[in-house]
């Protein structure tokens, strides 16, 4: 059993080293795709680059997306951290990098997302809202297997929030409308008002008083392994934690 242990933890120690050496360290090109996983037709994966490319040139904010099978051995965020450091995205001193990681689900393993944000668009982008693009218009799609329609929709969403400083605000108080608005609220908000009336019910009955108060509270068309490439360069943006994960 120690020999076994021995093995799993020096091919885990030669994975992570292997990623430090390659993985983490700056393409000579940047790559603001990078489908490792291979989950992009041909079209999708060309219209991901364009539309990112195009972001870029007009704003400075690079977006990077990668997709891969295997974190080598870390965690989601430290992997997209340090992919994000090492590769630079985002313009030095601005800051103003984003990177999101898609490890899609397999039949032995659960699928994991997270969104990692330069300390620049942090004040734009705060965990919450991450949290929020992850689990309302990610993961949906990602458990249709429609993985290119899930980050596009967070790509769309990352580029309006990082172009203006109310779009997030919005985004969050339309979500909040949508759950109270909601069916589901609806039947919870009716249960605790029945199961409030009930106990009110039984405490005058019983002659006790019961009184209230507050509490505490893809496609079929792939290429193996892609990435684009275009004729920007990556800059040294900096990420400090900020940002969200999920899986399913």
């Amino acid at each position: 059993m120690r020999r076994i242990l021995f093995i799993i933890t020096l091919i885990s120690a030669t994975l992570a080293t292997f990623a430090d050496d390659d993985i983490f360290s700056r393409p000579a090109e940047v790559h603001l795709v990078v489908d490792s996983a291979n989950v992009f037709t041909t079209e999708q994966f060309a219209a991901l680059t364009a539309k990112l490319d195009s972001f870029e040139r007009a704003t400075t904010v690079q977006i990077q997306i990668y997709t891969t099978y295997s974190l080598y051995g870390y965690d989601i965020v430290d992997f997209a951290q340090r992919l994000g450091e090492g590769w630079g995205v985002g313009q030095e001193g601005a800051d103003n990098g984003i990177v999101i990681v898609c490890k899609p689900k397999t039949s032995f393993v659960k699928g994991e997302v997270t969104i990692q944000v330069g300390y620049g668009i942090e004040p734009f982008m705060p965990d919450a809202v991450c949290k929020q693009i992850i689990d309302f218009e990610m993961i949906p799609e990602f458990k249709k297997g429609h993985y290119y329609s899930g980050i596009d929709r967070a790509v769309d969403l990352c580029m309006q929030f990082a172009s203006d400083e109310n779009a997030a605000k919005e985004y969050m108080a339309k979500k909040e409308r949508r759950w109270f608005e909601s069916p589901l609220f609806r039947f919870i908000y009716s249960i605790l008002f029945m199961s409030l009336m009930a106990l009110i019910w039984i405490g005058a009955s019983s002659g006790v008083t019961v009184s209230s108060g507050r509490g505490s509270s893809g496609g079929s068309s792939h290429r193996s392994s892609r990435s684009s490439s275009s004729s920007h360069s990556y800059g040294g943006g900096h990420f400090g934690g900020g940002g969200a994960r999920g899986s399913w």
